[in-house]
């Protein structure tokens, strides 16, 4: 249930991002999720795709955080994620990092400002930290992204390639 206050993000906020979703290759699905818990509002990972319910996404931004998921999981196990990916899984806890410096590459591929992925609901009140250290070229997460063959660290905020083959 959404909290009173809550109100489903614009269209116009969200259409883009999941446009950029599909446009690199993963499988999104728009579905009410009303019956099922999920991890972020509106949103969920189900065997290798996100599904999105639009009348409950609270944070648009939250889309580019749950691809980025998927994005840095090798293609052959993402069609295993599923809920909650790092719950019972420490080995994907180290890949947040990768994840949100994917986040960061794709808020700049669309020319978005940070604070739309790293908003003040997230990221454990550490939001404006991390806009910060990403702004200031400081690259949480870089190293892991170039060993995945995503990108380089010269190169980067640009992605060479936004899946993990």
């Amino acid at each position: 249930m959404l909290p009173p206050s809550a109100a489903p993000a614009p269209a116009a906020q969200v259409d883009p991002l999941l446009a950029f979703v599909r446009e690199i290759g993963l499988e999104v699905q728009e579905a009410s999720l009303k019956d099922q818990p999920t991890f972020l509002p509106g949103l969920l990972i189900d065997r290798g795709r996100l599904v999105v319910d639009r009348q409950r996404l609270l944070y648009p931004g939250d889309i580019l955080h749950e691809a980025g998921h998927l994005a840095v999981t090798p293609a052959a196990e993402r069609p295993l994620l599923g809920g909650n990916v790092t719950e019972g899984q420490p080995e994907k806890e180290g890949e947040e990092l990768a994840v949100l410096c994917w986040t960061y590459a794709a808020c700049r591929a669309l020319q978005l400002p940070p604070e739309v992925i790293f908003h003040p609901a997230g990221y454990k009140g550490q939001s404006a930290w991390l806009i910060e250290e990403f702004e200031s070229g400081r690259y949480l997460g870089l190293p892991l992204l170039a060993w995945m063959d995503l990108t380089t660290t010269a190169s980067f905020p640009h992605m060479q390639r936004w899946l993990r083959a």
